[in-house]
């Protein structure tokens, strides 16, 4: 396959699997509104990423300066392509395309424009992070094996174990397997109880979205001593050793926290090593101080975005709105921890400058330690239909991390939650 001119070239998936480009067809991308691709931004597809066939959707692309919508090559009926990325890049555009009559809605993935490019297929995303814990090399699958056997020897058979087990090799969780291999940040799902409602949930979608959950949710809280005994030893062995309450296979966490309370205390009576973590939606300030009186040194506050609307048209939050996250950021702060933000990125709503404005508001008024930036796993259709497209221009993703950088020196940007202080 060639290039005939410089500019990145529309791609299309057969029915078959197989992706081709369209050498006529400059590639379009979709930043909020439909534009010609750029390929500054874009990079060589990277390794471990996930080409995906967008069904139901045919490529847009740009022939002669207009934006044609194909539908069908040589007679068959073509889709759109799009990439999932590995850990530690984030995306900066979305595949453009053009949804005909009766499509699916698209699975939960985080869904970036590809291109042919220079004679490769190229994506439009940016590296954003690396920590080699991360990494597919740090988990190994015949040294996972190993270290599950050794966990079931070791610990009594329990919820949380068979828990952590199932999202290690069904879900391929690192954190979960992390809990066996006794490095980096392990997972302990707590709550099956959640007070939000998200779009791109991964682990309870509602009946009639159309969209299967990529999890089964954590049914049995664990018991205090089973937590215990899995964080204890976790802490005790290498440097940087973290656990973590709230994870994709729960709801919140918050609303266990009389639970995890008890098992912090009980876990600093025993060790004061490593980092002790949760990953919350930060809904319910009170719950949080009680966390915090037991010993909670760190949190990851999940979001989409600094406006209240945005926000609550993703979240549909139950009893709480964003006040009360903004509170418990500030709590947080006022009491020591090290705060996260877990921003769930999308092109065309994270780079909207009015977002951009109200962002720059809430953390002007509550600074944290660290943005980590997710590209959030949804249909765009879907998102777009819930909190609406920009009404002025979105200035891109990597305006945006220069933005960040030049507003907020002071923190730091990535994509890994690291350890405490």
């Amino acid at each position: 396959m060639k290039t005939r001119t410089a500019a990145p070239a529309a791609v299309f998936a057969r029915a078959d699997g197989s992706v081709l480009d369209i050498p006529d067809f400059a590639a379009a991308a979709d930043g909020g509104c439909v534009m010609t691709a750029d390929a500054r931004e874009f990079i060589p597809l990277p390794p471990g990423s996930l080409l995906l066939t967008l069904p139901g959707r045919s490529v847009v692309g740009y022939r002669d300066g207009a934006a044609v919508a194909v539908h069908d090559i040589d007679g068959e009926r073509v889709d759109a392509v799009a990439a999932a990325l590995p850990l530690g890049y984030t995306r900066t555009l979305l595949p453009a395309y053009e949804t005909r009559l009766g499509a699916p809605p698209l699975p939960l993935y985080g869904y970036a424009a590809v291109a042919w490019h220079e004679g490769a297929l190229h994506a439009a995303a940016m590296r954003t992070d690396h920590l080699e814990l991360w990494s597919p090399g740090a988990h190994e699958a015949s040294a996972l094996r190993g270290a599950i056997a050794a966990r079931r020897r070791e610990m009594k058979a329990g919820p949380l174990l068979a828990q952590l087990e199932r999202c290690a090799l069904e879900y391929g969780c690192y954190t979960a397997q992390n809990a066996f291999l006794r490095h980096g940040e392990a997972a302990i799902p707590v709550s099956p109880a959640c007070n939000a409602r998200c779009i791109g949930c991964i682990s309870e979608q509602e009946p009639d979205a159309g969209v299967k959950s990529a999890q089964e949710r954590v049914r049995t809280l664990p018991a205090v001593q089973e937590m215990v005994e899995l964080a204890v030893p976790h802490l005790e062995g290498e440097a940087g050793a973290m656990v973590s309450f709230g994870q994709g296979c729960e709801g919140e966490p918050l609303l266990a926290a009389p639970r995890i309370a008890a098992a912090i205390r009980e876990i600093r009576a025993r060790t004061n090593a490593g980092t002790i973590h949760l990953n919350t939606n930060a809904s319910v300030p009170r719950a949080l101080e009680e966390l915090i009186d037991a010993g909670l040194q760190s949190i990851r506050v999940s979001l989409n975005a600094a406006r209240p609307q945005t926000y609550a048209a993703y979240y549909r939050p139950r009893g709480y709105a964003l006040d009360d996250v903004v509170k418990s950021i500030w709590l947080a702060r006022e009491r020591g921890l090290s705060i996260s933000l877990n921003l769930l990125t999308h092109p065309g709503v994270t780079d909207d400058p009015d977002e951009i404005d109200a962002f720059e508001s809430m953390l002007s008024e509550n600074p944290v330690d660290m943005v980590q930036t997710r590209t959030l796993n949804v249909d765009p259709d879907v998102y777009f239909e819930a909190v609406g497209r920009p009404e002025k221009q979105p200035i891109g993703m990597r305006h945006w991390f220069e933005w960040m950088r030049q507003t907020f020196p002071s923190v730091r940007l990535g994509n890994f939650t690291r350890g405490f202080g």
